[in-house]
C-alpha cells in the first residue's frame, strides 16, 4: 500500500484537526453562530498577515484575490508596473491588461530577485504610475523577493504596492504594516493548511481610499461591498462556510505557534533542502531561495517531468516540476504549511531511490545525512 503525501507548493497537506473541522455539520451563514466564527477568524488572520488592517475572505482561488486587487485599486487607463520574473509575475500582467490598464513590465531574470534601484529607475522614466504589482515568493522559480526594499521605493514615489503572497505567506517574512505594503493577497491551499477554495486580501488605509475611487467594473469581487460587510462580521454573498470553519482552526494553530517561530522553522527547512540538493551533486536554481519552496536543476540526462511522474506513480510522493521555459529543467520541493522535518527526510529518501532507478550516480544516503545535520544541529 502506497502512502500518498504532498510536497508540492500548493495544494499542501491538510492536518487531521483541520479535516475534522471541515466535516462538521453545515450551518447557515446568516446566523450569529457563524458571525462569531468570522469575527474570531478575522482577528486571527490579522496576526498571520502581521497587520492591523482588515483581511477580507473570498470564495475563490488566490487568483480571484489578485483580480479583486487590480479591479478595485485602479481605474480605467491607469498605469501600473508589473514585476515579471516568473509565471505568477506574468499573471499580474495578464490580469492588469484584462482591465485595459497600461502595463509597464519590469522583466526579471527567472530565479533572480528584482532590483529596487531598477524599479526606481523605471518609476522615474514612467510618469503617472499608480501602482506596482509584485510577488513575495515567485513560486515558479522558488525565489523570494525583497519586498521591504521594494516598499521603500513605492513609498518614496507615492504609488500603491500590491503583493501576491499566495505561496509565501506563513513561511517567508512579510511585514505589511511595518514596511508599508498597501495590499496583500493570499490563498488557502498553501501556508494556511487548507484545501483550495479561499482567497484573502488585506488593505491598508491608502488602499481602502483607492477602492472608493476605482471606476473599473466589478460585482462579486467588489471590495466596497466586502469592507462594508466585514464591519458586521458578515459577507456580501454566500461564503464557503465549511472552509471558513476549517480556516478558524488553522489560524488558531498558526497563531499558537507564532509567526516568528514558523518563519524560523521554515527557513531552516529551506536551508536543509538546499544542502540536501547540493549533497546530491545538483544545483539550487534560485539566486534568492524562498523559505516556502526550493527549486533544483535536474541532471542533464533526466527530465524533471519523468522524475515527478515516477515519484507520484510508484511511491505516492508528489513534488512539482518546472513551468514555462523551466519545464523539464527543474523540480521543486515545498516546505510550507503542515510540512515538517520528517516529511522532508522521507521526501529525499524517495528522491534518492528514484534518481538511482533513473541511473543518476551519487552516494546513496548523502542527501538525507546532510539534511539531518542541518536540521538537528
Amino acid at each position: 500500500m502506497k502512502k500518498r503525501f504532498l510536497m508540492t507548493p500548493g495544494p499542501s497537506p491538510v492536518p487531521s484537526f483541520v479535516r475534522e473541522s471541515l466535516s462538521q455539520e453545515i450551518m447557515h451563514h446568516r446566523t450569529s453562530e457563524f458571525q462569531d466564527i468570522l469575527k474570531e477568524t478575522h482577528e486571527g488572520l490579522k496576526q498571520v498577515f502581521c497587520t492591523d488592517n482588515p483581511v477580507l475572505i473570498f470564495s475563490s482561488s488566490g487568483t480571484g484575490a489578485m483580480e479583486a486587487a487590480v479591479g478595485n485599486l485602479f481605474s480605467s487607463g491607469d498605469k501600473v508596473i508589473a514585476v515579471n520574473g516568473g509565471k505568477f509575475g506574468e499573471r499580474w500582467t495578464e490580469i492588469a491588461k484584462s482591465f485595459s490598464l497600461e502595463v509597464v513590465e519590469m522583466h526579471v531574470e527567472w530565479g533572480a530577485s528584482p532590483s529596487s534601484e531598477e524599479l526606481k529607475s523605471i518609476l522615474n522614466s514612467n510618469k503617472g504610475v499608480k501602482g506596482v504589482l509584485t510577488t513575495l515568493c515567485e513560486t515558479s522559480t522558488a525565489t523570494v523577493y525583497d519586498i521591504e526594499g521594494i516598499s521603500k521605493i513605492t513609498k518614496e514615489n507615492g504609488v500603491l504596492l500590491v503583493v501576491d503572497a499566495i505561496s509565501g505567506l506563513g513561511q517567508d517574512v512579510l511585514l505589511p504594516d511595518a514596511w508599508g505594503v498597501d495590499a496583500v493577497v493570499s490563498g488557502s491551499q498553501k501556508g494556511f493548511m487548507l484545501p483550495p477554495g479561499l482567497s484573502f486580501i488585506s488593505l491598508n488605509n491608502k488602499a481602502q481610499e483607492a477602492v472608493k475611487n476605482s471606476n473599473l467594473p466589478k460585482y462579486y469581487f467588489d471590495l466596497n461591498k466586502a469592507l462594508k460587510s466585514y464591519q458586521k462580521n458578515d459577507t456580501p454573498f454566500t461564503p464557503a462556510v465549511s472552509l471558513i470553519v476549517g480556516l478558524q482552526e488553522a489560524v488558531k494553530a498558526i497563531n499558537k505557534e507564532g509567526m516568528e517561530s514558523r518563519w524560523s522553522n521554515f527557513k531552516k527547512m529551506s536551508l536543509a533542502t538546499q544542502e540536501g540538493i547540493k549533497a546530491l551533486g545538483l544545483k539550487v536554481f534560485s539566486k534568492r531561495p524562498s523559505a516556502s519552496v526550493t527549486a533544483a536543476l535536474c541532471p542533464e540526462d533526466i527530465k524533471s517531468s519523468d522524475l515527478v511522474k515516477k515519484l507520484r506513480k510508484e511511491y505516492g510522493l508528489s513534488i512539482a516540476g518546472g513551468q514555462g521555459n523551466l519545464k523539464d529543467r527543474i523540480f521543486r520541493i515545498a516546505h510550507m504549511g503542515w510540512i515538517n522535518e520528517q516529511d522532508l527526510i522521507a521526501c529525499f529518501s524517495l528522491l534518492e531511490k528514484v534518481f538511482k532507478d533513473l541511473g543518476y550516480k551519487f552516494k546513496l544516503g548523502s542527501s538525507v545525512a546532510r539534511i539531518e545535520e542541518v536540521l538537528y544541529d
